[in-house]
């Protein structure tokens, strides 16, 4: 599915030259720039996610547990 990006004048002199630097297209250059930036970014996402979802434990707590076993009062 084709996409409309614009870059500013910097990044399209920058992604020019390394185009003509590499022998690559600069089609190439930015899929590759989207996938790596992609992997980062659901990496840097996923781990926040992680951080911030509260704990929770399925099963039952540790002071019915150790009364159950004969080890807690």
């Amino acid at each position: 599915m084709p996409h409309l990006l614009r870059f500013s004048r910097d990044i399209e002199s920058r992604l020019e030259r390394l185009a003509q630097r590499t022998g690559k297209s600069k089609g190439e250059l930015i899929e590759r720039c989207l996938a790596v930036g992609m992997h980062d970014l659901e990496s840097q996402l996923l781990l926040e996610e992680a951080v911030s979802a509260p704990l929770t434990i399925d099963g039952p707590a540790l002071d019915q547990l150790l009364r159950e076993s004969g080890l807690g009062a």
